[in-house]
């Protein structure tokens, strides 16, 4: 996981996304009577999730990964890039990687399966609005392919130490190259392992269990 961002003051603002009324309210509950959060707003679709940014600024977002009429993944690749967006925990059912895959490459900083008890879902949304990335352990014997198996010895060198939160200069002096061959490593790895982000790369190298 990425290192928590200190510095954390006061109940951290929350809104939530679910078109079903019944799980809307049982998550409202939840969130309103834990004192580390303060409910802003409760949205029953995509798009109304997106216009609530322009006026209610929210630390983070809990959302169905099926919330119409847009869906968990476009909601995602909208709030990608825009200034002051969310950071979003993204909750689905058990056991579809392929799913907790698409959440993490469209920019989710989190994934939590249904199933899961009501208090693990309040830590890692807590742990979301830290800046910590959380997906759970992805069994990649479980894939039918593995994608850290086509890479180079200096591509795991790279993910390795871009785990480590090093900077490209950092990674070139590390690996003895040029700032340019680091980034044009980068753009191997990210297609290789299926990301466009080095968020997207680090929470990819932990959910798979770290180095192996």
């Amino acid at each position: 996981m990425a290192t928590p961002v200190s510095g954390i003051q006061g109940p951290i603002s929350v809104a939530l996304a679910d078109n079903n009324p019944l799980m809307l309210s049982a998550l409202s509950d939840l969130f309103e009577r834990d004192s580390r959060f303060t409910l802003v707003a409760t949205l029953s679709s995509a798009e109304a999730f997106l216009e609530m940014m322009g006026r209610v600024p929210t630390r983070i977002g809990v959302v169905d990964w099926t919330l119409p009429t847009l869906g968990g993944e476009r909601l995602l690749e909208n709030l990608r890039g825009r200034p002051n967006a969310p950071r979003v925990l993204v909750y689905g059912p058990e056991g579809d990687l392929e799913l907790v895959r698409k959440a993490m490459a469209a920019g989710a900083a989190g994934f939590c399966a249904r199933s899961n008890l009501p208090q693990q879902l309040i830590d890692v949304a807590y742990a979301v609005a830290q800046g910590q990335m959380v997906f759970p352990f992805i069994d990649v014997r479980a894939l039918k392919h593995d994608p850290t198996a086509e890479l180079t010895t200096r591509e795991r060198a790279l993910l390795s130490a871009l785990a480590r939160g090093l900077a490209n200069k950092d990674l070139a002096a590390e690996l003895d190259i040029s700032v340019n061959t680091v980034k044009f490593h980068l753009r191997n790895l990210y297609d290789k392992l299926g990301v466009n982000s080095r968020a997207q790369a680090i929470a990819f190298y932990y959910s798979t269990g770290g180095s192996r």
